[in-house]
C-alpha cells in the first residue's frame, strides 16, 4: 500500500497484528519499522527473514522516497533530513507511537537522522552494518583485503564519483563479496533499484560524505543495539566501534565470519540478537 507522507507516497507493507488478544484484554504489540539499504533499494531483502519476529512485534517495512515502490518526489528531497522526517510523518499518519527502528545500511543513516532530528518520538534503536560518519579510505582498504586489488580497484572507482556504469560494475564485482556465504540469486532478481538517488546521494563529493551523526547519537536517551558482521566491507567493523562509543545506553554485538548481510552470514545469532532486544526493551519502555 502507498501513504502519502509529506507531498509523495510511500509504499509501505505491514506484517503482524497490532493488537493481540491476552485473556480479558487486546495487548498491542510494539512496532519494528525496517529501514532497508541504498539508497536505490527496496525493503524486499528483508522478506521473509524478518517475518519470524511478527509474533513479538507488528512490522511496518517501508521504502524510503526515491527508492523502490515509493515515488521519488522531487530530487532535491533526497537527504538524510528529509528521509528522518519522512519517518516520523509516517508515524503520525500510522498512529505509531515510540517504534523500534531498525536501519541497516544506509537505512541506517536514516535511522540516526530520524532518532536526533525526533528523539522524542523513537522508542529504541538498532543499528546494523551501518555508520555515523563515513571514511571511505577504510572502505577501499577492507574491500581490498577481502576480495583482492582489481576488487578494492573498481570499489574505489565507484564510490569517489559514482555513475550509472561505474555502478554496475560494482554491483557485479563488488556486491558478492559483501556476504561470506553464497547469495541468493532471487533476491537480487526480487531487488528494485534506481540509479538516480544513488547518484544523488553517494560518494564523498554528496551528502554521504558529508553527514556525521556522532554528537547526536551522544544526546539519545533511548535503548538501543548496534551489530556488525566481522567481515563486511561497506561498513566495516571500525565503524560500528565508533557509533558504539557514541551511543549511550547501547549493547554491542560483533557477529563473527558474517559480512554486510547479517541476517543472512549469521541468521541464528542476528534473530536471537534482535527478538533478546525487542523482548527487553518494550517491557523497558
Amino acid at each position: 500500500m502507498r501513504i502519502a507522507v509529506n507531498g509523495v507516497r510511500l509504499f509501505i507493507d505491514i506484517e503482524g497484528a497490532g493488537l493481540v488478544p491476552d485473556g480479558p484484554v487486546m495487548r498491542a504489540k510494539p512496532t519494528l519499522i525496517v529501514l532497508h539499504g541504498g539508497p536505490g533499494a527496496d525493503h524486499s531483502i528483508y522478506k521473509p527473514g524478518f517475518s519470524q519476529l511478527s509474533d513479538i512485534c507488528q512490522i511496518v517495512y517501508i521504502d524510503h522516497r526515491g527508492n523502490g515502490r515509493s515515488d521519488d518526489g522531487d530530487p532535491t528531497t533526497w537527504t538524510l533530513a528529509q528521509w528522518g522526517d519522512d519517518i516520523a510523518a509516517l508515524c503520525d499518519a500510522l498512529e505509531i507511537e515510540k517504534p523500534i527502528i531498525y536501519g541497516a545500511s544506509f537505512g541506517g543513516y536514516v535511522a540516526q537522522s530520524f532518532a536526533t532530528r525526533h528523539p522524542d518520538r523513537i522508542g529504541s534503536l538498532i543499528l546494523a552494518s551501518t555508520s555515523a560518519h563515513v571514511d571511505f579510505d577504510q572502505i577501499y582498504d577492507a574491500f581490498t583485503d577481502l576480495g583482492g586489488v582489481e576488487v578494492g580497484q573498481i570499489a574505489r572507482h565507484y564510490w569517489s564519483d559514482p555513475t550509472p556504469a561505474r555502478r554496475q560494475a560494482y554491483l557485479d564485482t563488488c556486491f558478492p563479496i559483501y556476504s561470506v556465504k553464497p547469495q541468493n540469486p532471487d533476491v537480487m532478481a526480487r531487488l528494485i533499484f534506481k540509479n538516480p538517488v544513488a547518484m544523488h546521494f553517494n560518494g564523498p563529493k554528496n551528502e554521504q560524505g558529508r553527514f556525521d551523526f556522532r554528537d547526536g547519537l551522544g544526546t539519545l536517551a533511548c535503548p538501543a543495539m548496534v551489530l556488525v558482521g566481522d567481515r563486511d566491507p561497506i561498513m566495516p567493523r571500525a565503524f560500528s566501534d565508533v557509533i558504539a562509543a557514541h551511543l549511550p545506553h547501547a549493547g554491542y554485538h560483533v557477529l563473527e565470519n558474517a559480512g554486510h548481510l547479517l541476517e543472512h552470514d549469521a541468521h541464528d545469532a542476528f534473530f536471537a540478537h534482535m527478538r533478546q532486544f525487542i523482548t527487553e526493551s518494550s517491557h523497558a519502555t
